[in-house]
């Protein structure tokens, strides 16, 4: 999945730790995850961290088409909440 040498992904997926914006819960994911619902009220989080994506010419071959379009997604809805 992960193109050899690329400096911007580890390896092996760690784990985020991210606080619910709607009710302060924790929550958890994996580096390689695009976003996770809250278990406690389903506010949906984005994993912000996922940045190289937008600017790596290697991207969509390095974590395949389908997780680059739901990434790419993700950057250009937090770009316009971020302008809101």
């Amino acid at each position: 999945m992960i193109i050899e040498g690329c400096q911007g992904k580890p390896r092996t997926p760690t784990i985020i730790e991210k606080t619910c914006p709607n009710c302060g819960h924790l929550i958890e994911m994996f580096s390689i995850d695009t976003q996770m619902p809250c278990e406690h009220c389903g506010f949906v989080a984005y994993n912000d961290s996922l940045s190289c994506v937008q600017w790596c010419a290697y991207a969509k071959q390095c974590v395949g088409e389908e997780m680059y379009n739901a990434m790419m997604e993700i950057a250009a809805n937090q770009k316009k909440e971020r302008r809101a």
